[in-house]
């Protein structure tokens, strides 16, 4: 989950991807950014780079 994050796709790009509903992937981002204690998609990113995630 946090890779697709990282990866810049949407909530519902990854609800899609995962064959999930959009309200589970949005569920599932929300505790992503909970267990990473940032407030919004950008922070998630930056730390997911920081473990070497979603970058080139």
């Amino acid at each position: 989950m946090l890779e697709m994050v990282a990866a810049g796709k949407g909530n519902a790009t990854i609800a899609h991807e995962l064959m999930i509903s959009l309200k589970t992937g949005r569920n599932h981002v929300s505790n992503v950014f909970t267990n990473l204690q940032v407030s919004d998609r950008s922070a998630a990113i930056a730390k997911a780079r920081q473990a070497g995630l979603g970058g080139d």
